[in-house]
């Protein structure tokens, strides 16, 4: 690779210099934003800022575009084929050059020539606006899931027509009977569509929970898609008379505005199933999606064959879906019901076992965890290939604090259900909290986020952005995180963590440890109960050796923690302890020590090793610290903060005149850019960063 960030380009201006560089490097398949940041003389992140208010582009998505033009020049003025373009502009796919090219320019490389040139210049132009607006939203390699691009939109009443991807929305279905108490009929209609739907792979299901703020909509389909950023959506009106239904229902192609099929049944209720597995399959031809034969038996597996069970049920579902403590006790006899007509109904156990884990979720002394066992496992036992099967299951073993044991539970659901939304949200949650895994949390909060967009309020939008934006920033893709955490605030400032977590992402992104300190400060004379923030003022005190100040705060810390009989932040004890020793309290000073050695025996998290070398540095157990560091420098997807706060912390300082020291903290270094180079390089390749 030519490196031209030796030659005089003082005069040029910076996109100009960019450009160059890009151009130099064209046919180098690996020359990215690293590569153009060294070329360029600059870090990461201010070429990123540079590239972004020149250009209202990623970096990412600004290399992408010059290898385009490139093309779009070659294919016009050479007889190169397709396939010999994708590979001298730096794309090691032709298949994916076929769909950036699609992107940027509104038709396939395959085409030009064969359109005129204003028309090819103007759709660019277009293609380049949108570009610019994307909203990254999707996922990792970990999950063979679909792209996904989500636009938003200039004022317009039609959706812009783009390369047409499997994204669907199940509206809630019209009741269009007389008698009220039909609804939850009609209800369940619409749930089984979406049931069915979400369990083929190929297509990305807008959740539950986005589609029911709907139900009395006034806005347009092309509104509704925009807002959902799928490409279609389902319609459906229904009624029951008797023993007949009555449904009407069709697929709406989002960019016309147009039905692309219609069906119209009037079927007898004991043919219900039957009736339910032919929508799911006329939907799923329309829009050609890939339906394998395991989501095809998924799909035409009936729940029950008591069709008064199945009434039962579907009339649970309304309240079970309130999760307030007065739907889930209303719900819970009702699925009961549904099991005295049907012993083996497999959802309603299941039902019934969820409905106990919320119920008991908040309370201290645990009533109901038999009942969830029970129920979960009669479930499991007569459909163990049911996501609601399993999903309640995990539960279980969240209840008794066996998370681990959920995880296999969880991922199977997935399996079952790819669109799985209550799934997604429980990974990422456990991978945030319970068993830190940074890969992992990002992965199913950019799902969560894919699922969820059109979440009910600002303030659960708020929270589902404040997940990504924390993800996102334990990975290191700090840029990004900025962005989300706006996102999450402009939705509701009111947001209880948001602003805490803009205070980590900024100092992520800028590392001024005075202007950290001072905005933590700003946040905690706010509401001076905030331990999680006391604490944090207190550490970046501990952290520039400010030891006076740094025990004022801890000794706070310490005092409420302690009153309120709390077992809040244990790692945090032996810089609390080390405090105190510089204080000259030496016997409370022990007792920190000892009860961060306790902390670390019974550590199982990924972080284990780092915090038994802080231990052993404290006492004087240097060798002993760098080989637990050496064993660290061997873990993945550890949180970013390491990286930033590790050759800072006190504790360590001993450690510094180490032979060994600095080969190893390279070795963490090293091991957490390359991880975070493989998630990088995913998502960049999809256009989502």
């Amino acid at each position: 690779m030519h490196n031209m960030s030796n030659q005089p380009f003082k005069q040029i201006p910076f996109i100009e210099q960019a450009e160059a560089i890009i151009r130099e490097n064209m046919a180098e398949e690996q020359f990215g934003v690293s590569e153009l940041a060294d070329a360029t003389n600059m870090s990461r992140s201010n070429l990123l800022r540079k590239i972004k208010k020149q250009t209202q582009l990623s970096a990412s998505q600004y290399i992408r575009q010059v290898r385009l033009q490139e093309a779009m020049k070659l294919l016009k003025q050479t007889s190169l084929t397709v396939s010999e373009v994708s590979y001298q502009v730096g794309f090691g796919s032709a298949s994916y050059f076929i769909k950036c090219f699609r992107e940027e320019y509104g038709y396939p490389p395959g085409e030009v020539g064969k359109k005129p040139l204003e028309a090819a210049e103007k759709n660019g132009v277009q293609r380049n606006f949108l570009k610019r607006y994307r909203l990254p939203i999707l996922v990792t390699t970990l999950l063979a899931m679909v792209t996904v691009g989500f636009f938003l939109y200039s004022k317009r009443d039609t959706v812009p027509k783009v390369e047409i991807e499997k994204s669907i929305a199940v509206l809630p279905f019209k009741n269009e009977s007389s008698d009220s108490t039909n609804l939850y009929f009609v209800n369940g209609l619409m749930e089984s569509a979406l049931n069915n739907l979400q369990k083929v792979e190929d297509l990305r299901v807008v959740s539950r929970t986005s589609v029911e703020r709907y139900r009395e909509t006034k806005s347009s389909i092309p509104e509704i898609a925009r807002e959902l950023n799928v490409n279609y959506l389902v319609e459906g009106s229904g009624q029951r008379v008797g023993d007949q239904v009555l449904l009407n229902i069709q697929l709406i192609e989002a960019s016309t505005d147009a039905p692309i099929w219609v069906g119209q049944y009037k079927q007898e209720v004991v043919d219900i199933f039957a009736l339910q597995n032919e929508v799911a399959k006329k939907i799923t031809d329309a829009i050609e999606a890939v339906v394998t034969p395991a989501e095809l038996e998924q799909i035409e597996k009936k729940p029950t064959d008591n069709l008064l069970a199945y009434d039962y049920y579907l009339q649970a579902l309304d309240p079970y879906y309130s999760r307030t403590k007065e739907g889930l006790e209303e719900a819970i006899p009702l699925f009961e019901k549904a099991i005295e007509q049907d012993p083996q109904f497999a959802m309603a156990y299941a039902n019934i076992a969820i409905s106990y884990y919320f119920l008991d979720i908040f309370q201290k002394e645990k009533q109901y965890t038999e009942r969830i066992n029970n129920h979960a496992d009669k479930a499991l036992l007569y459909d163990s290939k049911s996501d609601v099967s399993l999903i309640a299951k995990a539960l279980y073993y969240m209840h008794v604090q066996e998370y681990r044991l959920a995880l296999p539970h969880l991922e199977k659901a997935l399996e079952y259900n790819p669109n799985s939304s209550a799934v997604v949200q429980i990974l990422a949650d456990l991978y945030a909290r319970v068993i830190p895994n940074t890969s992992k949390y990002l992965e199913y909060a950019l799902k969560g986020v894919q699922l969820d967009i059109a979440a009910n309020d600002s303030i659960t939008k708020s929270y589902i952005y404040l997940h990504l934006s924390n993800a996102l920033v334990q990975t290191g893709f700090v840029e990004e995180a900025v962005t989300y955490i706006n996102k999450s605030l402009d939705y509701n400032p009111e947001n209880f963590y948001s602003p805490l977590v803009k205070v980590f992402v900024m100092h992520a992104r800028d590392g001024d440890m005075e202007q950290t300190q001072k905005l933590l400060l700003q946040e905690w004379k706010k509401d001076t109960t905030r331990l999680d923030i006391l604490q944090e003022v207190a550490k970046f005190h501990y952290y520039q050796e400010e030891y006076d100040s740094a025990f004022y705060y801890y000794e706070k810390f310490v005092n409420a923690r302690e009153k309120g009989g709390l077992d809040i932040y244990p790692q945090e004890d032996i810089k609390i302890g080390l405090v105190y020793q510089k204080k000259g309290l030496d016997a409370q000073a022990a007792k920190f020590f000892d009860a961060y050695a306790d902390y670390c025996e019974n550590d199982e998290s990924i972080y284990k090793s780092a915090s038994t070398a802080v231990k052993y540095a404290n006492e004087g157990e240097n060798d002993k610290a760098i080989e637990q560091l050496k064993v660290f420098a061997s873990q993945d997807n550890f949180q970013y903060w390491i990286l930033l706060f590790l050759e800072i912390d006190p504790l360590l300082k001993p450690l510094k005149s180490h032979p060994e020291y600095e080969e190893t903290i390279q070795k963490i270094k090293d091991r957490f850019w390359k991880n975070q180079g493989k998630l990088r390089t995913s998502l960049e390749e999809k256009g989502l960063i």
